[in-house]
């Protein structure tokens, strides 16, 4: 197989990037390559987690978006690079029972762009990796849903049987945006749930959460007023958080902080995040933490043809640090390869100026009726706090505009819809 444009990793940016590419040059050019079947944009995965968001919904297929968009989908893990001829690897597909479903392929492209998004670093935290969930992928969040599921079930029978403590222990390492709104999205399911089976628990006493951060608050990065705001909306909702603390070991029943130990059923890891592994076996320059390091034009250093964007690449901004891991990076870049590659196209002069981060503000979501934030004004270092309603519509559109960048304005309305209706007609939460 052969492409002029090869995009590995069909995340928020490299959805993006094909699907708007591909609408100009078509499937001839332009081609993603993916592990998975369907996309879902993956701050949502705690809504998923938590039983509020139906995945079965939410998915986009990518052979639909490669059919609608002009792109080709290439579905299996991408092994190998050989940058000197211009080819990747990617891996065969089998079926559970063992059989090949697709064989290993070897695809050549003229560029090549590196999307594959990130992992969890667990920071060598003795039973981290064996002990935790981390919500990497829609697998991850459905493995959450169904633990906490049966958990629920066994807390019920024991507490309507009255054999002594129940309940259900959640522990979430980290308090970034992730494992804030997942906190918030559990105990407002865990209200729901008790109304759908689990009538013997009391959704604050009986579904206990904790929340555990290394720095001195919560929503480090973003401003103090936010960081407060979530506190006490967390307090509220009676979530326990401790901050200022270092998990040192988890094990199948508990976290330790030191001498200190939290009781947990199911714990979260969502503590921080590193490149993937397998960046490394490619010969590409990476920084310390397994980023690929990109030029200020997003190209790859020293490899010729070969780009990288969202949160597996190390791009530096005007300031020297880092580009953040955050979507709003990822799509920012896409649109800025997507002009340069057009360029190319046109026989244009490069663009000229490297690409520069803007940082619009971010968003926490509360559950589906509230959520807290900071936009970004025109003027340096100016923002506004934003809360409630007119933060949690602003919240939603975030997720809107990214499907109206894959989909289309009109089916993008269509489907916000359909989804306002169904979940009219269907549970609260997802109970299979």
């Amino acid at each position: 197989m052969q492409s002029k444009y090869v995009i590995v990793g069909g995340g928020a940016g490299g959805l993006e990037l094909a699907c708007k590419l591909g609408r100009k040059l078509g499937p001839q050019q332009v081609m993603l390559v993916d592990s998975r079947l369907y996309h879902i944009w993956k701050p949502s995965l705690h809504e998923v987690a938590a039983g509020t968001l139906d995945i079965h919904q939410e998915g986009l297929s990518y052979q639909m978006l490669a059919h609608d968009n002009g792109f080709t989908y290439v579905y299996g893990a991408m092994t190998a690079l050989d940058s000197a001829n211009r080819q990747i690897t990617v891996a065969a597909i089998t079926s559970e029972g063992g059989e090949t479903v697709l064989p290993e392929r070897g695809i050549g492209y003229e560029s090549l762009v590196m999307a594959v998004g990130s992992t969890s670093n667990y920071f060598g935290v003795p039973g981290a990796a064996e002990n935790t969930i981390s919500l990497n992928a829609t697998e991850d969040a459905e493995r959450f849903r169904l633990t906490l599921l049966k958990l629920l079930t066994r807390a019920a029978l024991q507490k309507g049987a009255q054999q002594g403590v129940s309940g259900v222990d959640v522990v979430i390492i980290g308090g970034g945006a992730t494992g804030v709104e997942l906190a918030a999205e559990l105990r407002e399911a865990s209200g729901v749930y008790t109304s759908y089976g689990f009538g013997h628990l009391d959704p604050v006493r009986d579904v206990r959460i904790t929340l555990l951060e290394g720095a001195p608050r919560i929503l480090a990065p973003l401003p103090e007023r936010v960081s407060a705001a979530a506190l006490k909306l967390l307090n509220e909702r009676g979530i326990k958080v401790v901050t200022d603390c270092r998990v040192t070991a988890i094990a199948q029943d508990h976290v330790s902080v030191g001498e200190q130990r939290y009781p947990a059923d199911i714990v979260v890891w969502a503590a921080g995040i590193k490149a993937p592994a397998f960046l490394a076996s490619l010969g590409l320059p990476t920084a310390k933490g397994g980023q690929i390091e990109v030029t200020g034009e997003l190209q790859v250093k020293g490899v010729p043809g070969v780009y990288a964007l969202g949160d597996c690449a190390q791009c530096l901004g005007a300031d020297g640090k880092p580009v953040p891991p955050r979507a709003q990076a990822a799509h920012q870049q896409a649109d800025y390869l997507l002009e340069t590659f057009l360029r190319q196209v046109k026989g244009k002069a490069p663009q000229g100026k490297p690409y520069a981060y803007r940082d619009y503000g971010s968003l926490v979501s509360f559950g589906q009726s509230t959520s807290v934030g900071s936009l970004m004004g025109s003027l340096r270092g100016f923002n506004w706090f934003v809360e409630g309603f007119f933060a949690r519509m602003m919240y939603v559109s975030l997720h809107l505009l990214h499907h109206q960048a894959v989909l289309g304005t009109v089916r993008t309305g269509v489907l916000a819809l359909a989804r306002f209706l169904v979940k009219r007609a269907t549970p609260l939460v997802k109970l299979h």
